[in-house]
């Protein structure tokens, strides 16, 4: 059999996997209200891979073993599509976001994309993301109970904007943080993801409350880019930003991106991702695991943001909270999975909550067991937060390194403990998953005879920054 499916064997059973015989209209509903708990109950019924009718979003078949994983991930570019089986997304991020686009236009445009989260660049944004965390760390309530979600939305939103246009004028920074604020509000309320799957996408487009929010980030972001390509060729050479470097990027052909794509791009990145989600779920877990709390403060003490146990944080986390349960991909051809031949058209899905949770792979899986990444290496086709293949996210470097600055200047800088000692579950946003309390903590100041010794790690981790 080869890798993208054109063969199928003989012993290969034609068709669909089995899976949930309820009508499509409640499998959407249990989708909806409880992806998760829906997933896991359909993998100890029908196995690895099942098939899901999910109504308005059409057959999915699930793939919870790597093997099937890796083959979807590795399959050569012509066999997949990805615009189509993920439409539901057109109306948040933009039909021409690069997420969406379908190859080889994909690979051009990711092309000019990656260097901004790669590499040297990167090593840029670090000493920003510190100072940002400081300042908003600086304004949390002290010594009474607050929620960390809300707050790490307003952080990770401050960075990105910093990331995307630089040092922008007060007034027109802050207008730009009110109207993305507006939008990430309205986005947060999981009714919308509901009206979003049962609408459809063309007609959640179209709908008011909706262009209410959107049309006034489009129209600034828009007025940025406008600004820039009216500098000089030479000053706007000169600037780092995204935004400058995506008005002056040419394609091969010397084609600039057009407005569109532009705005598409811009917004996407933009637009709260799942990071903020992340770093909330970073803290659940260690504020109730008081050794691996204990073990990486003292990492942090001596390495900041570098340190081996840190990644192996970040991973872990990543792992039981991963921010979106599955990856869709339509093939183009038939392709043989899970024993059965899936014909051309199907949406399949790696599916990342099932992946990580393999205690063949994960042992006591639903344990943060963050040592399990010092011990071996995390897998290509068995941890898959960020997807896999060429389609990976292009961002997958910079979410984890904000995610390492965060923590480590946080943890530097305050004692934080759960306020309840449950664990939290996990709540649906409408585009990720959340601590049902969204992250409910309280806070206090790090003991003053920690202050040199962290002062001294604080320049450490900003000289390397720099």
């Amino acid at each position: 059999m080869s890798t993208h499916g054109s063969h199928i064997s003989h012993s290969t059973r034609i068709g669909l996997p089995p899976g949930p015989r309820l009508p499509s209209a409640l499998q959407a509903v249990a989708w909806l209200r409880r992806p998760l708990s829906f997933l896991e109950r359909c993998q100890r019924r029908y196995g690895d891979t099942f098939t899901l009718r999910v109504r308005n979003s059409g057959t999915w078949v699930i793939l919870a073993d790597p093997e099937d994983v890796k083959r979807v991930f590795t399959a050569e570019h012509a066999t997949l599509g990805v615009g189509l089986a993920n439409s539901i997304l057109g109306p948040l991020l933009g039909a021409r976001s690069v997420m969406l686009l379908e190859e080889p236009e994909h690979v051009r445009r990711r092309r000019l994309m990656l260097p901004h989260f790669h590499g040297e660049r990167m090593d840029g944004y670090a000493q920003m993301m510190v100072q940002v965390t400081r300042r908003q760390a600086g304004g949390w309530p002290v010594g009474e109970p607050f929620v960390l979600w809300p707050r790490m939305q307003e952080l990770t939103l401050e960075v990105i904007m910093r990331v995307v246009f630089g040092e922008l004028e007060d007034e027109r920074l802050g207008h730009l943080r009110k109207l993305l604020g507006e939008l990430t509000a309205w986005m947060n309320d999981p009714r919308r993801l509901r009206l979003l799957a049962a609408a459809g996408p063309r007609r959640f487009a179209t709908n008011t409350g909706y262009q209410k929010v959107i049309r006034p980030v489009e129209q600034a972001v828009l007025e940025q880019v406008r600004l820039r390509r009216e500098l000089p060729e030479a000053q706007l050479r000169e600037r780092a930003e995204v935004a400058s470097m995506l008005a002056e990027a040419r394609y091969e052909d010397g084609a600039p991106m057009t407005e569109q794509d532009l705005r598409d791009e811009l917004v996407t990145l933009l637009t709260d991702g799942p990071t903020s989600g992340l770093l909330t779920w970073s803290f659940e877990r260690l504020l109730r695991h008081p050794e691996a709390l204990a073990r990486l403060r003292a990492e942090i003490d001596i390495e900041g943001a570098d340190g081996p146990y840190l990644d192996a944080v970040v991973k872990e986390t990543m792992r039981l909270c991963p921010a979106a349960p599955i990856v869709v991909r339509r093939i183009l051809e038939p392709m043989e999975l899970g024993g059965y031949a899936i014909p051309a058209g199907t949406t399949v899905a790696p599916c990342v909550h099932l992946v990580h949770r393999r205690p063949d792979i994960y042992p006591a899986p639903l344990e943060f067991i963050p040592e399990r990444f010092l011990e071996r290496a995390a897998g290509t086709y068995t941890w898959i937060p960020f997807g896999g293949g060429v389609r990976r996210c292009l961002a997958a470097p910079y979410a984890q390194m904000l995610m390492k600055q965060v923590i480590s200047t946080v943890l530097g800088e305050l004692e934080l403990r759960a306020v309840k000692p449950a664990a939290e579950r996990p709540r649906k946003s409408a585009i990720t998953f959340v601590p049902h309390l969204q992250g409910l903590v309280l806070a206090t100041p790090r003991a003053k005879s920690d202050s040199g010794e962290r002062a001294e790690t604080a320049v450490e981790v900003d000289g390397r920054a720099g």
